[in-house]
């Protein structure tokens, strides 16, 4: 038998203040409120795990209100100006609702609990303006929190944002002092970032990164795939291939040709972007996590920014393009922090003067490093001894479901990791790709890695 509660942890004496709103905030606000509100819930940052042995409920509800204090991010609230541009508040007091069940039927009771707790609360989008960008779920059993479920809105975290939170409130829980922590990794808090991006040093960044991204959207083909349909809005279609034989070959082709992972990645995917769409060049855009920059390397906040990867005559070897995109990638990556809003208000004006520009339609998110691991799967972990080809066979194509149309999205690649397989999550304009051309794609990423890998 399980039984519901709400609690409150009251939260006083924290930072406040207003200001603009961070890039990386103004960029996930304006994202999801192009959406249906029933796909919102989709840009949630959600992480849920048991807790053996389990904690005390003071422990948990202590160790939650101290990491409210370390991180201005949770009590804050964002709305837009009369000028349509957003802003953030900082509260320096409130309440955090707590979501406690109380589960029967011993760890596996918990377990089945807590995923559905976790499930419900990631399933609401969130009131920016009017609530903090918060939910905690806990299950108690025997006395002791079994199991934790966080859900946050991604205008408040990006996935390493919140490997940081959890990583925090897991101290914090074992008794580590919050200064200690605030010492030992310090960061900027959102108000504070956003005063660098609006001093001349930012600003100067700002209008760089831009320059480098219109210069990328000026040298690329203004349409990789053919139009879809006017009269017509299909739903969008959402293919899951586990592949266990990528998560091992990726890393291979990666040693082999002395290049990052994602670099492996980004080279299979605009090579079969190339091929189905029948266009020499692929133009991606690629979400990049910036904590390389100073101050944001601990920032629980949304620090990820879209980079412009454009890789012309992408039909070549392999290897090749493999070493090619790991160059093109570093660039990338440098100039992907900016003024997304301010972007794309100078596409709009250099589109109306002089034609449209390089398509930004195919969108790329690299999660292997920032989420948690997805459960393994029934099949497990790899045998010992496995090959390649063995590991082949293991490999599953789904489709869990349908989305909303996109209007601008040809496609958008996540890339994740669970415990036994890299995982590709498709999500594409069913009028430009159907799900024949999905599973080509898929299919195709895996081959052409997997075959490099066997050839090294």
């Amino acid at each position: 038998m399980t039984t519901s509660q709400q609690l409150e942890i009251t939260f006083s004496s924290g930072r406040s203040g207003t200001g603009p709103a961070t890039w990386g905030q103004q960029a996930v606000w304006d994202a999801v409120h192009r959406l249906a509100p029933t796909d919102a819930p989709r840009y949630n940052i959600t992480t849920a795990a048991p807790l053996d042995p389990g904690l005390p409920l003071p422990v948990v509800l202590g160790a939650l209100e101290q990491l409210l204090h370390l991180h201005d991010s949770l009590h804050t609230r964002l709305h837009p100006d009369a000028d349509g541009r957003l802003r953030q508040t900082v509260d320096p007091a409130g309440r955090l609702a707590v979501h406690l069940r109380r589960a029967d039927g011993g760890l596996d009771g918990a377990t089945a609990a807590g995923a559905a707790l976790h499930d419900e609360l990631a399933a609401l989008p969130f009131d920016c303006a009017g609530e903090w960008p918060i939910r905690v779920g806990l299950v108690e059993q025997d006395g002791a929190v079994r199991h934790i479920s966080l859900v946050l809105s991604h205008t408040a975290v990006d996935g390493a944002g919140m490997g940081l939170l959890v990583a925090d409130l897991t101290e914090l829980s074992l008794g580590v002092p919050p200064a200690a922590i605030r010492d030992r990794r310090p960061a900027l808090q959102p108000l504070e970032e956003a005063g660098f991006q609006t001093s001349p040093r930012g600003l100067r960044r700002d209008a760089n990164a831009r320059a480098h991204a219109v210069r990328k959207l000026r040298s690329g083909p203004p349409r990789l795939f053919p139009p879809a349909r006017e009269d017509t809005a299909p739903p969008f279609p959402n293919a899951v291939l586990d592949s266990p034989a990528l998560l091992r070959a990726v890393d291979l082709v990666a040693v082999g040709h002395r290049a990052s992972g994602s670099s492996v990645l980004l080279a299979a995917v605009a090579a079969m972007t190339a091929r189905l769409s029948g266009s020499p060049d692929a133009v991606l855009q690629v979400i990049v996590d910036n904590r390389f920059l100073p101050g944001l390397a601990h920032a629980v906040s949304v620090v990820a920014g879209d980079g412009l990867l454009h890789l012309a005559d992408v039909d070549e070897e392999f290897g090749a393009l493999v070493r090619r995109t790991h160059a093109a990638t570093i660039a990338t990556y440098r100039h992907a922090y900016f003024d997304k809003r301010l972007l794309d208000e100078e596409v709009a004006r250099l589109t109306a003067e002089h034609g449209p520009l390089a398509d930004r339609s195919c969108i790329v998110n690299d999660t292997r490093d920032l989420l948690p691991a997805a459960p393994a799967t029934p099949a497990g972990g790899a045998a010992a001894g496995e090959t390649l080809a063995e590991a082949l066979t293991r490999t599953t194509l789904e489709w869990p479901r349908e989305f909303e149309p996109r209007p601008g999205l040809t496609y958008a690649l996540d890339v994740l990791r669970t415990a036994d397989a890299l995982r590709l999550a498709l999500t594409a304009d069913g009028s430009v790709l159907p799900r024949a051309a999905m599973e080509r794609f898929l299919l195709g990423i895996e081959d052409l890695i997997v075959t490099e890998a066997r050839s090294l």
